[in-house]
């Protein structure tokens, strides 16, 4: 198979400048063979441990920024998203990482654009890699004393409307809903957390007004 050109291999290091933050897990030596709107495909030799050598592959994309707002009076702030090809659902706020951007600076850009709320303070819930075969990190945080600063912008291809909920009624949403899709690694959380007082307790201080 084929590689591609010197040049597309620059895609790998710009995106590991653009990308400061982080170490990919990507080697130097990988190699852009396809580069598409959201994946990236790249692929390298690989020695094995018998002394010969394999082709390996992994795809990349841009991290991903979760954000769940907690309003003034305690509410979670989630939205009812719909994008074309993908059934409305109740989500949390969240967006690709731009090239030059850290996480926090996407979760809150992303909370204003879908929302038009600021938050005054964000707290790391999680970071997560959903996949070992993608170069890619989902930051989640929880956003404290979140106000209204602007009309939501969101994209041509996103239908938003805000939802606010009680933290029983998000708990009930990442249990029924289909939270491998929509929910990742938080209803990992809210799962242990039903089966342990503590985890449960500060889980309620973290997502607290």
């Amino acid at each position: 198979m084929g590689y591609s050109t010197p040049a597309r291999f620059l895609v790998l290091i710009k995106m590991k400048k653009d990308r400061s933050y982080r170490a990919s897990n990507i080697p130097e030596s990988a190699q852009c063979v396809f580069e598409g709107e959201i994946f990236d495909v790249y692929q390298w030799e690989q020695e094995l441990y018998d002394g010969s050598t394999a082709t390996f592959e992994k795809l990349t994309r841009a991290d991903t920024a979760v954000v769940f707002p907690i309003l003034e009076d305690g509410r979670i702030l989630l939205i009812n998203e719909e994008q074309p090809g993908r059934t409305a659902s109740h989500v949390a706020p969240s967006g690709r990482v731009e090239a030059g951007e850290l996480p926090e600076q996407t979760a809150r850009r992303e909370l204003k654009e879908e929302t038009g709320y600021e938050p005054e303070e964000l707290i790391l819930l999680y970071t997560h890699t959903p996949a070992s075969k993608i170069d890619w990190v989902i930051y989640a945080y929880v956003g404290k004393q979140c106000k209204k600063v602007t009309e939501p912008t969101p994209e041509p291809g996103e239908r938003i409307e805000p939802v606010p909920v009680s933290f029983e009624e998000l708990l009930e949403l990442v249990t029924q809903e289909h939270p491998s899709n929509q929910y990742g690694y938080f209803a990992t959380m809210v799962y242990e957390a039903l089966r342990d007082d503590k985890k449960m307790r500060i889980l309620r201080e973290l997502f607290a007004a």
